[in-house]
């Protein structure tokens, strides 16, 4: 529904309440109350242009009708389609604002040229700023990692971003003047200053995974509070890409909440539920009423490894319905620190029924995307 109001009519003076309330339902039921009372042919035959480069669905929350019709558009409509599901209230607007940027870049890659600059000493730095770690990778000319860091985020994203590219600096035995061109990706990449262009996760987790093995088709990212899964094509575009951006729910944060709820650190979850015996179903993927079903699956005395488990496979589960929505397809990547998770990796293989190519840079992979669009940059003099 929009937002009601009243005309311009005033009510009629000296009104009794009954009056009062006839001239105020008047005014009311006159409007239209929502969209299934509208004709919508006219914005149906937009979908037809010729010259149409994208869609922005915006439906309102629970209503099965903008789902009905979302369904019919998404199956006839041959331009790229991006679906924004809002109660109007303002939660999650970083989230909502790396869809929509995402959605743009998909649909444009001369995005990432940017301003050209010249080439200097031929370094280039990527900044990845997530909510929990802060990666910076740092690449040569050739396209050589020199260099990758990652670092806690810590209180502000900023300060993490300097931190860690001074300790890449270090680490590489580089100076600031060194790099040609800085790229800054991930959810506090806007707060960073002085990078050359801003580039959202979506893109650079997909230029990264490309970088690392071409044959990718589809890339899962669990980042500390939102999940990924990105289609792309055979070049490393974007095709496709879909997010859990509403509540903490099968991403990182939700497995470290879960830890410190078990008194375990990350590595001790990771390597848990590798072993389980019992096969433990965790019946709530929120957070709050998970840690309540944790806390008494530990008093009934069951074995870690099961609790473990059945946290993995609730994860898993989570993941493989983002999945299908994007239409994932081999080869699977998984991307970001909790591919570090042994048993989450493997429940998420049993349910994909595949293998995950999991590289050892995937924790930089987000920052490796950037340094790598922070190249293109330059151009040779």
């Amino acid at each position: 529904m929009h937002n009601r109001s009243v005309g311009e009519v005033p009510p009629p003076e000296n009104a009794d309440f009954d009056a009062l309330m006839d001239w105020y339902a008047g005014e009311l039921l006159h409007q239209m109350p929502c969209m299934r009372m509208t004709d919508n042919t006219g914005r149906k035959a937009l979908f037809n242009d010729p010259d149409l480069k994208g869609v922005l669905y915006h439906t309102v929350k629970f209503c099965d009708f903008y789902s009905f019709e979302y369904a019919q558009i998404q199956q006839h409509l041959a331009a790229p389609l991006l679906k924004i599901e809002s109660d109007y209230t303002l939660q999650s607007s970083g989230q909502l604002l790396t869809r929509l940027e995402a959605f743009a870049e998909s649909l444009d890659m001369t995005r990432c040229e940017g301003k050209e600059k010249k080439m200097g000493k031929g370094y280039f730095a990527g900044i990845d700023s997530g909510s929990t770690s802060t990666d910076v990778v740092i690449l040569d000319r050739e396209g050589t990692v020199v260099t990758g860091i990652i670092l806690p985020t810590g209180a502000g994203a900023a300060a993490g971003a300097e931190r860690a590219l001074e300790e890449a600096l270090a680490q590489a035995k580089l100076q600031r003047a060194d790099i040609d061109a800085i790229v800054t990706t991930g959810y506090g990449r806007t707060a960073i200053a002085g990078g050359d262009k801003s580039i959202t996760e979506i893109t650079c987790h997909a230029r990264g995974a490309h970088f690392l093995d071409p044959t990718v088709r589809t890339v899962i990212d669990i980042g500390g509070q939102d999940s990924k899964v990105i289609r792309l094509d055979e070049d490393g575009n974007v095709v496709n890409f879909v997010m859990n951006d509403k509540c903490a729910a099968g991403t990182g944060r939700f497995l470290e909440m879960m830890a410190r709820t078990m008194e375990m650190d990350l590595d001790e979850m990771s390597r848990a539920g590798l072993n389980y015996k019992e096969d433990i179903t965790i019946s709530s993927m929120c957070t709050v009423f998970a840690e309540s079903e944790v806390v008494s699956l530990i008093a009934r005395n069951k074995p870690t490894d099961d609790i473990v488990h059945g946290l993995n496979k609730a994860v898993a589960s989570k993941t493989v319905a983002l999945a299908k929505r994007v239409g994932g397809e081999e080869r699977y990547m998984m991307t970001g620190g909790v591919s570090k998770n042994k048993g989450l990796v493997k429940t998420l293989e049993e349910k994909l029924g595949t293998t995950l190519v999991v590289s050892d840079q995937a924790q930089l992979c987000g920052a490796l995307g950037a340094a790598l669009f922070a190249r293109d940059l330059v151009q040779e003099s």
